[in-house]
C-alpha cells in the first residue's frame, strides 16, 4: 500500500516535471523563432493569446506565448507517461524511464521543428500568397518568407510532440520487463 501512494505522488509529480519541462521549451522555442520572424508574434501570437504589447517588454510577452502555448501539452505527456508507468516496480523506476521517455518526446519534438523549418523556408513559403488565403495571415506582413516559415515550425511542433509522445511510450513500455512472446 505505501508503494502504491508512492507511485501515486510520481504521478503527480512526473505531470508537474513535463508541464515545466515543456513550459520551458515552449520559452526557449518561441525566443528563437521570434530572432526569425517578430511579425509572428507581434501581428498573429499576441493578438492570439490576447498579450498587450504595451503593459510587457517584447521578449517577456514571447516567453507568455512560449510558456501558454506549450504547458498544456506538457501536462498531458507526463500524466499519461505517469501512468503507464505505474507498471514499473518502484516509484524511482517510474521517475526514471518517464523523464528518459519525456527526453525522447523533446528530441524528436527539436528535430522534426528542424525539418520543420527546412519546409517552411524552402519549400512552403515559395508558394505564392494566394495559396495561403484560407489561413491566417494578415494583410500587412512585411517578411513573408521568415513569417511562414515561423508557422511551419510552430505547426511541425505539435506533429513533433505527438511523435515524440508515442516513442516515449513506446520506450517506456520496452523497458517495462514484460516477458517476450
Amino acid at each position: 500500500m505505501k508503494e502504491l501512494i508512492k507511485k501515486f505522488f510520481t504521478v503527480i509529480i512526473i505531470s508537474i516535471l513535463a508541464t515545466l519541462i515543456a513550459g520551458i521549451y515552449g520559452i526557449l522555442h518561441d525566443q528563437i523563432t521570434y530572432i526569425i520572424s517578430p511579425e509572428y508574434y507581434t501581428k498573429f501570437k499576441f493578438i492570439q493569446f490576447n498579450i498587450d504589447q504595451n503593459q510587457l517588454s517584447t521578449r517577456v510577452a514571447v516567453s507568455l506565448v512560449g510558456f501558454l502555448a506549450t504547458w498544456w501539452f506538457g501536462l498531458f505527456l507526463g500524466f499519461i507517461l505517469g501512468i503507464l508507468t505505474l507498471r514499473h516496480k518502484d516509484w524511482k523506476t517510474m521517475l526514471k524511464f518517464s523523464l528518459k521517455s519525456i527526453y525522447i518526446a523533446l528530441l524528436t519534438t527539436f528535430i522534426i521543428e528542424i525539418l520543420g523549418f527546412f519546409y517552411g523556408f524552402f519549400l512552403l513559403a515559395e508558394r505564392p500568397k494566394s495559396y495561403f488565403n484560407s489561413s491566417f495571415i494578415p494583410e500587412n506582413i512585411i517578411d513573408f518568407k521568415n513569417y511562414i516559415t515561423v508557422g511551419c515550425i510552430h505547426n511541425f511542433g505539435y506533429i513533433g510532440g505527438i511523435i515524440g509522445l508515442i516513442l516515449g511510450i513506446i520506450y517506456s513500455y520496452k523497458k517495462m520487463g514484460f516477458p517476450q512472446k
